[in-house]
Parts: structure tokens; C-alpha cells; sequence
């Protein structure tokens, strides 16, 4: 049997995706993961079997997709994907009888290639029912020509270790000091050895203390030498890691920054936190353990060929002995590389889950649910605890073992050379500076074990973080336009069609089609998950319209530049942040230097200013994480203020007054509405009095556009908006 092709997930979400990448490789086309991503959307709950299977039909897959029983599952074409413990993706790719019971290898994009007995392989995946026999979900996919025919359309790109070599020539220089070091260092170790053996030979053979005092006073110079250059190479070095790692990182943060808005919808908080923890180890991959593992080969490399020099059996089972060890060493590589994966899936999740216990704190104790909370976190805690025992448990074999095989190794060239100084073919000092070079050489074979084990990990954290590098940019579009290309700055949706998961039934926006007017208020109104949002989103350039055109000026807004468009925009959304600094850093957000007199108009605006100016630091008073010590009426006011001091041509305000009293929303409605003049403005609000005076209403249910029409026309209809300011203005019935 081949080995089945493995794609691991890079997150909790990638599952399905990573399922269906294995399934094109074993068929002979290797996707990436980003090609995958294109045809099997993920959510933030992952991806869904529906999903899957119609990805599945675009790659050229003919699928077959219900609910199969364990004969009819043995019957079946292999292989496929399973709904695994109804929360996960796996392939299962061959059913082996072994010793009268059956055996089922699968593939876990999170675990790694697994073997399962039936009654685990039950226990797992049976989750419903046909014909009152025990069944589970499975997706059959078989390829068709047109699976063959888009091989050429996407071809997946090697990923490797050339883009990080880019960090080290800008310090070509200090590493050369560092590798001059290291041979500086070899050199002088190089002599223990051989003063070693002078001591032995010529001192106590011949009762010479002074010539013994000589060369102790010269192991102590060398000594002295030998801590010097390596204090100055670990100076050096430590130097060059921090301003790397600190690269390595700002890069990350770029790329991150370039990514569309959509991308943060799907990834959990301990994911990005994992990748950054994955940076970390590039880095001392880069600096310490390279050059480290350089210093190792040289040192075995001369110390080995004095070895050689001095008693060829000797070398011979050092040699020996040290290929024994290398090759009980690399039986671990592929267990470990599970473990790293099953740990990195385990650490994400316990950072996600710890920083929303922390987070979340007050109002767990609010609503009174600490325990179930508190019993949550400890069940990803044993999660955790037993990936670390699992790790443990492989680390303690190897170690083992490795102990084991070096110590038979060094009793039996004891031997060796005890028997040759008997026999007189070494002399006694020979046999010390022998011992000695042993010990020497132990020690570069252990380093570039341990360099092979982190190559194995630099390679799978690479994997992961260039996952986020190969992605597509939000600003892909080398031809972008950055200004407006006609007087008329009106902004259009001409039948929008929009689903945030594209396999999804329905639509949350369905043929909307409305225009907003230059230099006019309008106000977009519904129920709760009507979709008022999910307009706003679109027009700020989050999402691309699954159908349809959003147009500013008649310009389709695909062809704009989003980061030069948002900076015409000034927003104020529903999850709104305040940002851990001043008041004034938190109004004035933008690049440049705060502008005073703005600041102070935007407060005033904001009907915050009497608030602040009571405060002893005033403007420069600091609000803590997430606005703390501020009520969610003072957030939103700095937020409101934060949109006017941009001073834009456009202004977006979702539910912006929502946690506003009577007293504060009026006065802020009253400024607002002169802040507006020449403006043009879209208005998303539950509280229909602040929405009354706008030129126009926008009334939306369940996805689509029922009615519009300004406030008198619309309460005369007594139709949808009617219903919904009935109450709130008290019109009557």
C-alpha cells in the first residue's frame, strides 16, 4: 500500500480543507491550501459537509454524499471523508483485516496518519441511524476528466527556507565575526587534548612539577581565551537574533495588515497567537541552533580525525556507536512530528479559551455560570495535559534509549583502550586524551540530533506562518484606482447578492438594489439580522457582492484602491474599539499629529467634551483595555467623535447611538445633523428618532429591499416601517 499523501490543518477551521487537499493529492494534484480555500469557504464555525461536497464538484469530482453503515462502508471506493465525533473532518483510506479484526487507517488533518479497531472507529464516527442499524456521514468523491483538465489551472508552490535568508545579509558582517569566533574557539579546544596527554606522558612519567604547573597555567590561559571569544560571539549573537525576531514579526504584522477583512472573521484569536510563538522558534533556528550546529560539525570533523590519528578501532566503534544512536534518534522524527501538530491544535485552542475566561470575566460572574465556565477550561487544560504526556512519554523512550546506546559505546572503547595500554600499543596519557576527545565528540552528535529535531519543527512552523504570507493581499489589484473618477460621488448597489458563507441556502442579502445620494442622509432600517450591517460592510470594502455591482461615482468599487476609499470614510460600527491610550489618541487614531482645535470640535460634537474636560489629565487622561472605566454611552460618543474628526466625505454610523440616554443621543443628533451638511451619510439605527429626518429611508427584511421612502410618505403607507416606529414613536394604532 502507498502511503497516503498528509496535509495537515494550520488551524482548528481548516479541517474540511485540509481533507479535501489530501483527496486531490492522492488523485495527483497537489493543491495548496490557499487553491482549496478559493472553492471550500470556512466560517467561524469551519467549513460544512455541504461546502465540502460542492468544492468538491468544482474541482472536478463526481461525490456521493449520506448516511453509510460499517458493511456498506467496506463495500465502498476508498478513499473518503468522514464526519469524525460530529465536530471534525477525516479521511479514511484503507480497511485491513488484520488477525480476524478489521483495521482502519485514517488520515486526520489534525493528528496525522492514525490506525483505529473497529470499536474505536465506531465509538468516533456513528452518529445517526439507517434502518434502525448504527450509521455515520461520509462524502464519496471519485475524479472525473475535468478534474485532470484544472491540474494545469493551479499548481502549489514549494515552500522553503529561501525567503529567510533574506534576514541574515544586512548582518553578513557580524556573522563572519561569529563564525571566526567559533573557529577560534574549535582551535583552541582543539589543544586540551594534547596538553592533556603531556601532563600524563611527560609530567607525572617523569616527576616534573614545574613542567606540569607550565601547562595548567597554559590550559588556564586557554581557558581564559576560549571564555572571552565566546562571550563576545554570544554578545554578538544575541545582538543579531533580537533584531531578526523583531523582523520576522514586523513582517508578520504586515502581511496581516494586508489581508482583507474577511479573513479575520475565520481565524481564532489562538491561532494568530500560536503562529506568533512559531516566529520564536524561527528565529532561534536561525541565530543559536545554526550556528551552534556549524560549531558541532567542525568541532567532530578535527576532533574526529585526531581520533583517527590516534587509534583507528577506537574511531571505528565511535563511528559505530554514533550511526546506532543517529538512527534510533530519527525512528522518532515522524511521531514527533504528530505530536507538534496535535500540541499546536491543543495550545491554540487553550489560548483562545483562556483569553476568553480573562476577558469575559465580570460577566461570567454576572450570569452566574463560573463553574461550567471554569470546568471548560480545565477540559482543554487535560487536553492539553495529555498532548504534553504523550510528548513526554516519546521524549523519555528516545532518551532512553540514546543513554543506553552511548553508554555501552563509551564501556566498550574503555575497554579498547584500557587493553592497549596494557598491551602497550598507548600510553597512559593517550588513553586520557582519548577519553577526552570522546567526550568532545559526544557532544556535536547530540547538537545535530537536536538540530535535526528542530529543523523538523522550523519546517512545520514555517508551514504554518507562510500559510498566512501566500495569501492573497486585499489590495491585489495592481491598477487600483485612488481618486474619484467623476463628479457624481453617489454610491450604488445594483442587485447585490451576498452570503457570508457562499454554500449557504439562503442569502443574507438578496437583489438589493438602492442608491445612496451625494451630499444626503440615508438611513437603513429592519429587524435584527435583516442584513442593515451587512450593507454597510459591503460598502466599506469587507466582502466582495457574491452578485451584482456596488458602485461609488459609477465606478465599480472593486476597481478602488479600499485602503485610499476607507480613508475617505468615517465609521463608527457596532463592535467598535477603544484603544488602551489616551483620549486623544483614541479620537485622533490616524498617522499625523493630533490637530487640537479638531479634537476639541469632535468632542463637542460628540457631546463629550464636559465629560473629559472634568477629568484631572483631561485629553491625556489614559483608558484602560477595551475602554475600561468608561460606560458603553461614553465609548460610543469617543467613537462618534473619533468619525468626525476625520472630517470625511462620507460617514457610516452603525447603531452609533444605541447606548446613548434621551438627553445625550438628541444633543449628539442635533450636532450631527449640522456636521452633515455636504456630507454624504448612511445611517444604520434600531432607535428610529434618530433616523427620522433623514432624506431618505431604507427599509430592509430577511436580505431584501420592501420599502423606501422619507418618514411622512413612509408612516402614510402604514406598511413595514410603520409596524416597526408604531411603538417607539407612539403613533398609535
Amino acid at each position: 500500500m502507498m502511503r497516503f499523501p498528509l496535509h495537515k490543518q494550520y488551524d482548528s477551521m481548516q479541517c474540511g480543507l485540509a481533507c479535501l487537499q489530501m483527496i486531490c493529492d492522492f488523485f495527483g494534484t497537489n493543491y495548496s491550501l490557499e487553491t482549496i480555500s478559493r472553492y471550500c469557504f470556512a466560517t467561524t464555525e469551519g467549513t460544512s459537509l455541504r461546502s465540502i461536497n460542492e468544492a468538491a464538484l468544482k474541482l472536478g469530482f463526481h461525490t456521493i454524499v449520506g448516511k453509510v453503515t460499517i458493511p456498506q462502508l467496506k463495500e465502498a471506493s476508498l478513499p473518503c471523508i468522514l464526519y469524525w465525533n460530529q465536530k471534525h473532518f477525516i479521511i479514511l483510506y484503507d480497511i485491513k483485516k488484520r488477525k480476524k479484526k478489521n483495521i482502519y487507517y485514517i488520515a486526520d488533518p489534525a493528528k496525522g496518519l492514525l490506525k483505529y479497531t473497529e470499536e474505536e472507529f465506531k465509538e468516533n464516527w456513528f452518529n445517526t441511524f439507517v434502518k434502525n442499524e448504527e450509521a455515520g456521514i461520509a462524502l464519496f468523491l471519485q475524479p472525473t476528466p475535468a478534474f485532470y483538465e484544472k491540474q494545469e489551472e493551479h499548481k502549489s508552490e514549494k515552500r522553503s527556507f529561501s525567503f529567510l535568508f533574506g534576514y541574515f545579509r544586512q548582518y553578513r558582517r557580524y556573522f563572519g565575526q561569529i563564525i571566526l569566533g567559533l573557529l577560534i574557539g574549535s582551535v583552541l579546544q582543539l589543544i586540551f587534548p594534547f596538553l592533556t596527554q603531556a601532563i600524563v606522558d611527560v609530567g607525572i612519567k617523569h616527576r616534573n612539577l614545574n613542567f606540569i604547573y607550565l601547562i595548567l597555567i597554559g590550559q588556564l590561559m586557554l581557558t581564559v581565551s576560549r571564555t572571552s571569544v565566546d562571550f563576545i560571539r554570544r554578545w554578538i549573537l544575541l545582538h543579531i537574533s533580537m533584531r531578526i525576531n523583531i523582523s520576522l514579526v514586523s513582517n508578520f504584522f504586515i502581511k496581516l495588515l494586508k489581508l482583507p477583512m474577511s479573513f479575520f472573521d475565520t481565524k481564532l484569536m489562538g491561532d494568530l497567537l500560536q503562529r506568533m510563538n512559531d516566529h520564536n522558534r524561527v528565529e532561534k533556528f536561525l541565530t543559536t541552533q545554526t550556528l551552534s550546529v556549524m560549531f558541532s560539525l567542525f568541532s567532530f570533523i578535527v576532533f574526529g580525525a585526531v581520533l583517527l590519528c590516534y587509534n583507528l578501532p577506537i574511531f571505528c566503534i565511535f563511528l559505530a556507536g554514533s550511526i546506532a544512536y543517529s538512527v534510533w534518534i530519527a525512528l522518532f522524527l515522524k511521531r514527533r512530528k504528530q505530536i507538534d501538530y496535535l500540541y499546536f491544535e491543543k495550545q491554540a485552542k487553550n489560548n483562545n479559551k483562556t483569553y476568553q475566561f480573562i476577558t469575559a470575566m465580570q460577566e461570567i460572574k454576572l450570569q452566574d455560570c463560573e463553574q461550567r465556565r471554569r470546568w471548560e477550561w480545565e477540559d482543554v487544560q487535560a487536553e492539553l495535559f495529555d498532548a504534553n504526556m504523550k510528548s513526554l512519554r516519546l521524549q523519555q523512550t528516545q532518551e532512553a534509549g540514546s543513554i543506553f546506546i552511548n553508554e555501552i559505546k563509551n564501556i566498550v572503547i574503555t575497554v579498547v583502550a584500557a587493553t592497549a595500554v596494557i598491551n602497550g600499543q598507548m600510553t597512559l596519557g593517550m588513553m586520557l586524551a582519548v577519553q577526552y576527545i570522546i567526550g568532545q565528540l559526544s557532544s556535536p552528535i547530540e547538537q545535530l540530533m537536536n538540530f535535526i529535531y528542530s529543523l523538523q519543527d522550523v519546517k512545520i512552523s514555517l508551514e504554518r506562518i507562510n500559510e498566512i504570507h501566500e495569501m492573497e493581499n486585499e489590495e491585489s489589484n495592481p491598477e487600483a484606482i485612488a481618486a474619484f473618477q467623476s463628479q457624481d460621488k453617489s454610491l450604488r448597489l445594483k442587485m447585490v447578492d451576498f452570503k457570508y458563507d457562499p454554500h449557504a441556502l439562503n442569502k443574507t442579502l438578496d437583489s438589493v438594489d438602492f442608491e445612496i445620494p451625494e451630499g444626503k442622509v440615508t438611513a437603513i432600517v429592519g429587524t435584527s439580522g435583516s442584513g442593515k450591517t451587512t450593507i454597510i460592510k459591503l460598502l466599506l470594502g469587507y466582502y466582495k457582492a457574491l452578485g451584482g455591482e456596488i458602485s461609488i461615482g459609477g465606478t465599480d468599487i472593486n476597481r478602488f484602491n479600499l485602503k485610499w476609499w476607507r480613508r475617505q470614510c468615517g465609521v463608527v460600527m457596532q463592535d467598535g474599539v477603544i484603544f488602551s491610550e489616551s483620549i486623544a489618541r483614541n479620537i485622533a487614531v490616524d498617522d499625523g499629529d493630533i490637530d487640537k482645535e479638531r479634537l476639541a470640535e469632535a468632542a463637542r460634537i460628540a457631546n463629550i467634551d464636559d465629560y473629559i474636560m472634568r477629568l484631572p489629565l483631561k485629553y491625556n487622561t489614559l483608558i484602560g483595555q477595551d475602554g475600561v472605566g468608561l460606560s458603553q454611552g461614553q465609548k460610543q460618543r469617543i467613537l462618534i467623535a473619533r468619525a468626525v474628526y476625520k472630517n470625511p466625505q462620507y460617514i457610516f454610523l452603525d447603531e452609533a447611538t444605541n447606548a446613548l440616554d434621551a438627553n445625550n443621543e438628541r444633543a449628539i443628533v442635533e450636532n450631527l445633523m449640522e456636521f452633515y451638511k455636504g456630507k454624504t451619510v448612511v445611517v444604520v439605527a434600531h432607535r428610529l428618532s434618530t433616523v427620522k429626518n433623514a432624506d431618505r429611508i431604507v427599509v430592509i427584511d430577511q436580505g431584501k429591499i420592501i420599502e423606501t421612502g422619507k418618514h411622512q410618505e413612509l408612516i402614510a403607507n402604514r406598511g413595514a416601517y410603520y409596524n416597526l416606529v408604531k411603538n417607539q414613536l407612539e403613533l398609535g394604532s
